[in-house]
């Protein structure tokens, strides 16, 4: 059997309402159930009982280097109104040497909440690179 070696980090595609995008960073592939700590006067010990509460998704954010003529974040944030927003479904994969998805990541009903502009400087040599935070209701993982 051939040895297996942990998969590299380096090589994903994020999708977005059927469109594939190019980004140079994706962070924020985070959930976790709360804790809610309760304790009765009448308990013998004299400290809480733990138990699972609300499942919690932190925000993802998204990097890329920033393209003439591409404000697609800043349109997007731009629908932000009162109760009012346009929701996407995001769908981040991990990918083989063959570019298939190994490990997907699916992000539901996800809306902008912040975009920043890059970092300018005038002694600088690298990449603009513009980013933008997502808030969303559900992260579904998928490892096949």
């Amino acid at each position: 059997m051939p040895a297996q070696y942990p998969l590299p980090v380096f090589h994903f595609s994020v999708e977005w309402g059927g469109t594939r995008l190019g980004f140079t960073e994706v962070t924020g592939l985070t959930q976790e159930n709360q804790a809610i700590e309760y304790r009765d006067g009448s308990f013998p010990e004299y400290s809480s009982i733990k138990m699972p509460g609300l499942r919690k998704f932190n925000n993802v954010t998204l990097k890329r280097g920033v393209m003439k003529s591409d404000n697609d974040f800043f349109k997007w944030l731009s629908t932000v109104k009162l109760n009012k927003v346009e929701r996407r479904n995001l769908v981040i994969s991990l990918l083989n040497e063959e570019h298939q998805p190994v490990m997907v990541w699916r992000v539901q009903n996800a809306f902008p909440v912040k975009v920043e502009g890059p970092q300018l400087k005038a002694s600088g040599n690298e990449v603009a690179i513009e980013s933008i935070e997502i808030a969303h209701e559900g992260l579904e993982v998928q490892n096949d």
